[in-house]
């Protein structure tokens, strides 16, 4: 299988109550950003189009927290507290899945990038 052919990786939170699946390749490229919240919870973004992702069950059981400009969207599951997806402010209309929610077995190869959201406007630039 080549690097731009996707399948299907199914992840969630840590209870359960929340599944998706998401469309991305084997061979994840993912960023690891400095910025408060996702250096203090470990997040590996892999942000992929809306349409590539699929919430199967949870909707019911996610919280909504929004801070800074507010343009960012992080659900969280209301009874494990963990944050498997959200709509991030850099791409609106996509999804920023948490690469460490996704459920093992699919995915072949992790690259970290590092991207420098301590500093988000200046970086945001090489995001495209």
């Amino acid at each position: 299988m080549d690097e731009t052919t996707n399948v299907v990786h199914r992840g969630g939170c840590h209870c359960g109550r929340v599944a998706f699946e998401v469309e991305a390749p084997e061979r994840l490229s993912v960023l690891e950003c400095n910025c408060s919240i996702c250096r203090m919870t470990g997040y590996l973004h892999l942000i992929v189009p809306r349409e590539r992702f699929r919430l199967l069950q949870g909707e019911g059981e996610l919280a909504e927290y929004r801070f800074g400009t507010g343009a960012a969207r992080h659900y969280f599951c209301r009874h494990c507290g963990i944050k498997s997806f959200y709509v991030p402010r850099s791409h609106p209309d996509s999804i920023s899945v948490h690469a460490r929610c996704l459920q093992p077995g699919t995915v072949s190869a992790l690259e970290i990038r590092p991207f420098d959201g301590a500093n988000w406007e200046l970086a945001r630039a090489a995001l495209g």
